[in-house]
């Protein structure tokens, strides 16, 4: 099997209707064919004696499309075919696995969606500020500001984030398509952007570093900071819902 010329040898699992949904089998293996004249075996297994393969319903087999040149195995001087008769077999080692099934669907339109955040005495904020924690959908979220702006909007731009809070206490990944706004007050001419993202450990907050220019922030024509007040608004159109499984 697109291995011309060669025997292809392979381990696969069988009776798997018994096997519960979402199963997985995690096996180290060495596939082997028998040297009948010196009564030795020849051991064919990965360049990393330790590989472990993960067997499930995707993927049933593993092994070697060019286990033996098809010439070794016929030389009778080899020991592998004699009188027509040969022997393959295979070492096996099941490697005992703890993990859980995760079952991930995606929510969309959910329900209390918005957070919308009244800052005042803006300018009295420190370099990050974050919000109230508001859920959607199980999931714990927060508005991240920076009100002179982080990374590359540093100094230029007010930054806004969105910020899983599960993300802190948790391995898991959550998904958020998501809008982030900056309400004009006076104008109703409000200033919005939109972001999916996949939250986690490492990246927990996503959102935009140049989100409005502080001129056009501190424009006091443009409706956006009123009486040193600010309003924030997050609204997520989209997020994951995540069950773990034995």
């Amino acid at each position: 099997m697109n291995g011309s010329g060669h025997i292809s040898l392979y381990l696969a699992i069988v009776e798997t209707e018994n096997l519960p949904r979402g199963w997985e089998i995690y096996v180290n293996f060495k596939l082997f064919v028998f040297d009948q004249i010196r009564d030795k075996y020849l051991t064919i297994h990965d360049a990393d004696d330790s590989s472990i393969k993960r067997f499930h319903d995707m993927k049933t087999e593993w092994g070697f499309t060019k286990f033996l040149p098809l010439d070794t195995f016929n030389d009778v001087s080899h020991g592998y075919l004699v009188n027509d008769c040969c022997l393959f077999g295979v070492e096996v080692f099941v490697h005992k696995h703890s993990g859980k099934l995760e079952c991930v669907s995606i929510t969309e339109k959910p329900a209390n969606c918005t957070l919308t955040w009244k800052i005042e005495n803006f300018s009295a904020l420190d370099e990050e500020s974050y919000s109230q924690e508001f859920t959607v959908a199980d999931s714990q979220w927060k508005i991240l500001v920076y009100p002179k702006g982080n990374s590359n909007g540093k100094a230029k731009a007010i930054s806004v984030y969105l910020c899983s809070c599960n993300c802190l206490l948790s391995d898991l990944k959550y998904f958020a398509e998501f809008k982030l706004r900056i309400r004009d007050q006076i104008n109703k001419n409000h200033v919005e952007n939109t972001a999916k993202h996949w939250f986690s450990k490492s990246l927990k907050d996503w959102g935009f570093s140049q989100f409005l220019l502080l001129e056009n922030l501190n424009n006091a024509s443009k409706g956006f900071l009123v009486n040193d007040t600010l309003i924030l608004e997050a609204e997520i159109m989209a997020v994951s819902n995540i069950k773990l499984f034995s």
